[in-house]
């Protein structure tokens, strides 16, 4: 059922057109990836989904009474609060009733003889029926739960807003919005200041959310898994398509091939059209001439052809040149330690990264990825063992906190600082790349978006030719469509890639070794991230079919002595086997044990005795097997 409903919406910013006759439902119980480039209009659509903006033209339908919960990139908290006090907002009702009820115990207490007191023990028994009813008792659980799994500690809960970081902020927001429990979930960016166990843990709590969710982000893990429906901005439009993100991209390049397709037919028709119009318009099949221009521009008027066409996407156009051969190792770490206080990073850290390879790092924040890439860069030491960046090489440092910018040069200066023998207008050019046109070379970097800056470095990092990147958080601030660039040129770079990420897809397409860190341990994993998650996976089967299997082997030995066992049929079979063969002896019991009630089995008195000589017998082949099983899981 649609919960809320665009009609034909025009938003308009001055001249400027976002949003043109937008028509679009949004569903309740369903889950929407919204995409597009940066400045497409998505957040605009959100807030016209609140009420906060107004369409210029159109209408914008609710269902009566639902709950919007709607998640900034920008949030806006009280300062003079706790981390704490700010997140239990989201219970005010049930906080305030919580004190009333309080006040009445203590007044219950102490006028127990007073004559209003059945009155005073009524009312309490109706506060506390619906505090319970509302979820008071879980309050401090679902508060706990939610903090932790957006990766706030304990001693967190008690700073105050105004210490916590942007990323922490905007964590805090996303925690009390959760906890809001609203119908129609709008969350722009939810995973920008997550690690991947926090958005894994956010994964699963929005899996469970019972109303609707439209996100905007830039996660395609998070899209494939949780998305049942793209909605994709673009061109002043919205379009959507069915299935998560894989499949949106898929049907996006059909689409996109069919109308190229069509706008090569379009065109050539619409040349040949207009040729003879041109050729016969003041000959003598004039007026045939004029009705066929008539025709023809009725037919454009009413956008009955491709005129755009479909190839001509701007995107980032990233690639590096061909990395010169170096040695063949590029990095060694031997038994690396690295701990600030009591807080241990790593230890015992060994492995070789080697000419050509693709290492990707990854792990909950505070567990020293980019710490072991500044050790590596010679910018921290190392407490213990050895990490070597071997010399000689050509390295391409990308650091997540934008510190080789200078932010008071020009855009086209900061790529001439890379190369000062490149002209002005070639540096403009190769800017043209990067998705940088007309004035926006000569735009300050300090005035440039995240994004924009994030362009810039990767510009600087190709025009030096590295023979080896050390990338790290390179997808922070790229949109999709230049995620995607970016991700391309690496696959297509012959040199070595060290980058340290939380972006799932990009670490699946890109990398062949994976580092994990946690805190003070770590694990080596080769190939990328899907692998890393069958391992934990598979892991976490056996544990499960162990525990089961002690269970088990717990109720056969209170259930009966163990008898001792003679050789036997089963004795080659695996313990898989005979867990099988048990499954298929409890079924026929069953089947046998129902037979006893059918009616006409006691007027048979010959068939009720084979009946139970039959079970019988087939309960002593499931106690030997139980006991194979027994012995066989003592003894592996």
């Amino acid at each position: 059922m649609a919960t809320v409903v665009l009609h034909n919406v025009t938003r308009q910013f001055g001249s400027k057109v976002v949003l043109e006759a937008v028509s679009l439902e949004i569903h309740s119980g369903q889950t929407a990836g919204l995409v597009g480039a940066n400045g497409a209009g998505k957040t605009t659509l959100f807030r016209l989904i609140t009420g906060e903006l107004e369409p210029d033209l159109g209408t914008v339908t609710r269902s009566k009474g639902l709950g919007i919960g709607f998640l900034e990139q920008e949030p806006l908290l009280d300062s003079q609060r706790t981390l704490y006090e700010e997140v239990a907002t989201a219970y005010a009702e049930l906080k305030a009733m919580e004190e009333k009820l309080h006040r009445l115990s203590e007044r219950i207490a102490a006028h127990h003889d007073d004559p209003r007191l059945p009155q005073s023990m009524a009312e309490y028994d109706r506060l506390h029926a619906r505090f319970e009813i509302g979820g008071g008792h879980q309050m401090e659980v679902r508060i706990n739960e939610v903090l932790g799994g957006l990766g706030f500690t304990e001693a967190d809960r008690e700073l105050p807003i105004s210490a916590l970081s942007g990323g922490q902020k905007c964590r805090a927001a996303l925690a009390k919005l959760l906890l809001q429990d609203q119908r129609m979930l709008l969350l722009d960016e939810p995973t920008n200041h997550l690690d991947i166990d926090a958005t894994r843990w956010l994964e699963k709590f929005l899996a469970g959310h019972h109303g609707g969710a439209v996100i905007i982000s830039h996660d395609r893990y998070l899209l494939d898994r949780l998305a049942e429906r793209i909605i994709e901005v673009e061109n002043r439009g919205a379009v959507s398509y069915p299935g998560n993100y894989t499949n949106f991209v898929a049907t996006k390049e059909r689409r996109r091939l069919t109308q190229a397709r069509q706008y090569a037919q379009d065109q050539a028709y619409i040349a040949k059209e207009r040729d003879f119009i041109a050729k016969h318009h003041a000959a003598q099949r004039g007026k045939q001439a004029r009705g066929r221009l008539t025709r023809l521009e009725r037919r454009l008027g009413a956008g009955e052809f491709v005129t755009a066409n479909p190839t001509d996407r701007r995107r980032a156009k990233l690639g590096f040149a061909k990395a010169s051969s170096g040695g063949q190792m590029v990095l060694r770490c031997e038994e690396a330690a690295k701990r600030y206080g009591e807080k241990v990073l790593f230890a015992d850290l060994t492995f070789d990264v080697t000419r050509g390879q693709r290492w990707g790092i990854t792990g909950a924040n505070g567990t020293g990825k980019t710490t072991l890439l500044r050790i590596a860069m010679r910018q921290v030491e190392a407490d213990t063992g050895l990490v070597r960046l071997y010399e000689n090489l050509r390295v391409g440092y990308y650091d997540q906190e934008h510190g080789e910018l200078d932010r008071s040069m020009t855009v086209v200066e900061s790529i001439r600082q890379v190369r000062p023998d490149m002209l002005e207008a070639a540096a403009r050019s190769y800017l043209g790349r990067y998705l940088f046109s007309g004035d926006d070379v000569f735009k300050p970097i300090a005035k440039c978006s995240g994004g924009e800056q994030s362009r810039i470095r990767l510009a600087r990092l190709i025009l030096a030719e590295p023979q080896v990147l050390i990338l790290d958080e390179p997808t922070n601030h790229l949109d999709i469509a230049s995620r995607e660039a970016l991700e391309d040129a690496l696959l297509d770079f012959d040199g070595t890639v060290i980058a340290v990420s939380h972006d799932r897809y990009f670490l699946d397409r890109v990398v062949e070794h994976l580092l994990v860190l946690a805190p003070g341990q770590h694990r080596l994993v080769t190939g990328n991230y899907s692998t890393y998650v069958e391992l934990v996976e598979a892991e976490k089967s056996r544990e499960a079919a162990a525990a089961t299997a002690t269970v088990r082997a717990s109720a056969v030995r209170s259930a009966r002595p163990v008898r001792r066992l003679r050789s036997s049929k089963y004795d080659r079979l695996s313990i898989d086997e005979i867990e099988d063969l048990i499954g298929e002896s409890e079924a026929r019991i069953t089947e046998l044990t129902d037979r006893f009630a059918d009616e006409g089995l006691y007027r048979d008195p010959e068939a009720s005795r084979r009946l139970q000589e039959t079970l019988e017998t087939e309960r002593e082949v499931l106690a030997e097997l139980e006991d194979h099983w027994y012995h066989r899981i003592e003894h592996a």
